[in-house]
Protein backbone atom coordinates (compact mmCIF):
# COMPACT_ATOMS: atom_id res chain seq x y z
CA UNK A 1 0.00 0.00 0.00
CA UNK A 2 1.51 3.41 -0.71
CA UNK A 3 1.16 6.46 0.86
CA UNK A 4 -0.81 9.28 -0.10
CA UNK A 5 0.41 13.04 0.64
CA UNK A 6 -2.59 15.49 1.26
CA UNK A 7 -3.47 18.75 2.33
CA UNK A 8 -5.84 19.54 4.79
CA UNK A 9 -8.06 20.70 2.44
CA UNK A 10 -7.81 17.79 0.07
CA UNK A 11 -8.10 15.70 3.28
CA UNK A 12 -11.52 17.11 4.15
CA UNK A 13 -12.50 16.99 0.75
CA UNK A 14 -12.49 13.48 0.59
CA UNK A 15 -13.69 12.49 3.41
CA UNK A 16 -16.94 14.75 2.54
CA UNK A 17 -17.48 12.95 -0.56
CA UNK A 18 -17.05 9.53 0.97
CA UNK A 19 -19.43 10.70 3.47
CA UNK A 20 -21.76 11.46 0.75
CA UNK A 21 -21.85 8.28 -1.33
CA UNK A 22 -22.24 6.53 2.45
CA UNK A 23 -25.14 8.39 3.31
CA UNK A 24 -27.38 9.68 0.35
CA UNK A 25 -25.93 7.60 -2.58
CA UNK A 26 -25.77 3.68 -1.08
CA UNK A 27 -29.48 4.79 0.69
CA UNK A 28 -30.83 6.26 -3.17
CA UNK A 29 -29.53 2.78 -5.02
CA UNK A 30 -30.67 0.56 -2.22
CA UNK A 31 -34.20 2.54 -2.74
CA UNK A 32 -33.72 1.81 -6.45
CA UNK A 33 -33.16 -1.81 -6.41
CA UNK A 34 -36.09 -2.10 -4.00
CA UNK A 35 -38.17 -0.31 -6.32
CA UNK A 36 -36.68 -2.15 -9.38
CA UNK A 37 -37.75 -5.85 -6.96
CA UNK A 38 -41.03 -4.66 -6.69
CA UNK A 39 -41.92 -4.64 -10.38
CA UNK A 40 -41.69 -8.62 -10.38
CA UNK A 41 -39.39 -10.71 -13.04
CA UNK A 42 -35.81 -9.73 -12.18
CA UNK A 43 -34.75 -11.79 -14.95
CA UNK A 44 -35.99 -9.62 -17.77
CA UNK A 45 -36.23 -6.73 -15.63
CA UNK A 46 -33.16 -3.76 -16.72
CA UNK A 47 -33.99 -1.29 -14.16
CA UNK A 48 -32.84 -3.85 -11.40
CA UNK A 49 -29.72 -4.63 -13.75
CA UNK A 50 -29.03 -1.37 -13.93
CA UNK A 51 -29.58 -0.36 -10.23
CA UNK A 52 -27.36 -3.45 -8.94
CA UNK A 53 -24.46 -2.29 -11.73
CA UNK A 54 -24.72 1.31 -10.09
CA UNK A 55 -24.71 -0.59 -6.87
CA UNK A 56 -21.84 -2.47 -7.58
CA UNK A 57 -19.83 0.68 -8.88
CA UNK A 58 -20.75 2.86 -6.12
CA UNK A 59 -19.04 0.30 -3.54
CA UNK A 60 -15.83 -0.14 -5.52
CA UNK A 61 -15.49 3.55 -5.20
CA UNK A 62 -16.40 3.53 -1.44
CA UNK A 63 -13.64 0.78 -0.91
CA UNK A 64 -10.79 2.80 -3.33
CA UNK A 65 -11.64 5.90 -1.25
CA UNK A 66 -11.59 4.31 2.11
CA UNK A 67 -8.47 2.67 1.40
CA UNK A 68 -6.69 5.95 -0.09
CA UNK A 69 -7.93 7.43 3.09
CA UNK A 70 -6.37 5.00 5.38
CA UNK A 71 -2.99 5.73 3.83
CA UNK A 72 -3.17 9.18 3.66
CA UNK A 73 -0.45 11.47 5.23
CA UNK A 74 -1.03 14.99 6.23
CA UNK A 75 1.63 17.47 4.45
CA UNK A 76 2.66 20.09 6.75
CA UNK A 77 3.06 23.02 4.55
CA UNK A 78 5.06 24.76 7.13
CA UNK A 79 7.46 22.45 7.24
CA UNK A 80 8.21 22.37 2.81
CA UNK A 81 11.68 22.86 1.66
CA UNK A 82 11.92 25.67 -1.04
CA UNK A 83 15.36 25.06 -2.14
CA UNK A 84 14.31 22.48 -4.62
CA UNK A 85 11.06 21.40 -5.66
CA UNK A 86 8.62 18.62 -3.33
CA UNK A 87 4.73 18.28 -3.15
CA UNK A 88 3.42 21.32 -2.17
CA UNK A 89 6.09 23.84 -3.47
CA UNK A 90 4.63 26.23 -6.20
CA UNK A 91 7.02 26.40 -8.65
CA UNK A 92 7.23 29.48 -11.33
CA UNK A 93 9.13 27.69 -14.38
CA UNK A 94 10.11 29.66 -17.90
CA UNK A 95 8.80 27.77 -20.67
CA UNK A 96 12.54 28.04 -22.70
CA UNK A 97 11.06 27.51 -26.06
CA UNK A 98 8.20 30.67 -26.00
CA UNK A 99 9.94 32.47 -22.98
CA UNK A 100 6.16 32.35 -21.55
CA UNK A 101 6.31 31.89 -17.64
CA UNK A 102 3.34 29.87 -15.54
CA UNK A 103 3.67 28.78 -11.82
CA UNK A 104 2.15 25.67 -10.50
CA UNK A 105 1.70 24.10 -7.20
CA UNK A 106 2.18 20.49 -7.24
CA UNK A 107 0.10 18.79 -5.69
CA UNK A 108 -1.13 14.81 -5.22
CA UNK A 109 -2.86 13.48 -8.03
CA UNK A 110 -6.59 13.37 -6.50
CA UNK A 111 -6.29 17.19 -6.14
CA UNK A 112 -5.02 17.99 -9.11
CA UNK A 113 -6.78 21.16 -10.81
CA UNK A 114 -4.74 22.36 -13.56
CA UNK A 115 -7.59 25.82 -13.96
CA UNK A 116 -6.74 26.34 -10.45
CA UNK A 117 -2.81 26.02 -11.18
CA UNK A 118 -2.28 22.74 -9.57
CA UNK A 119 -0.69 19.96 -11.46
CA UNK A 120 0.11 16.06 -9.95
CA UNK A 121 2.97 14.92 -8.72
CA UNK A 122 2.81 12.33 -10.98
CA UNK A 123 1.92 14.50 -14.02
CA UNK A 124 4.90 14.25 -16.44
CA UNK A 125 5.86 17.90 -15.60
CA UNK A 126 5.31 17.13 -12.26
CA UNK A 127 7.89 14.52 -12.04
CA UNK A 128 10.31 16.42 -14.34
CA UNK A 129 9.90 19.42 -11.70
CA UNK A 130 10.60 16.82 -8.59
CA UNK A 131 14.05 17.62 -6.99
CA UNK A 132 15.30 20.12 -9.26
CA UNK A 133 16.16 23.93 -7.61
CA UNK A 134 16.07 27.43 -9.01
CA UNK A 135 18.04 27.97 -11.94
CA UNK A 136 18.00 24.69 -13.04
CA UNK A 137 16.88 23.39 -16.30
CA UNK A 138 14.21 20.66 -16.48
CA UNK A 139 13.93 18.85 -19.33
CA UNK A 140 10.57 16.83 -19.69
CA UNK A 141 8.83 14.59 -22.16
CA UNK A 142 5.33 14.70 -22.66
CA UNK A 143 3.10 13.40 -25.21
CA UNK A 144 4.24 16.36 -27.61
CA UNK A 145 7.88 15.93 -27.57
CA UNK A 146 10.35 17.25 -25.17
CA UNK A 147 9.85 20.53 -23.35
CA UNK A 148 12.73 22.69 -21.51
CA UNK A 149 11.79 24.22 -18.07
CA UNK A 150 13.79 26.89 -16.16
CA UNK A 151 13.26 26.64 -12.43
CA UNK A 152 12.46 30.53 -12.02
CA UNK A 153 11.41 30.67 -8.28
CA UNK A 154 10.23 27.85 -5.76
CA UNK A 155 7.42 29.02 -2.87
CA UNK A 156 5.34 27.47 -0.72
Amino acid sequence: MSITYLTEEGLKKLQDELTHLKTVQRPLISKQIAEARDKGDLSENAEYDAAKDAQGLLELKISKMEELLSSARIVDESKIDTSKVSILSKVKIKNLANKQEVTYTLVAENEADLKAGKISVTSPIGKGLLGKKKGEIAEITVPSGKLKFEIVSIDR
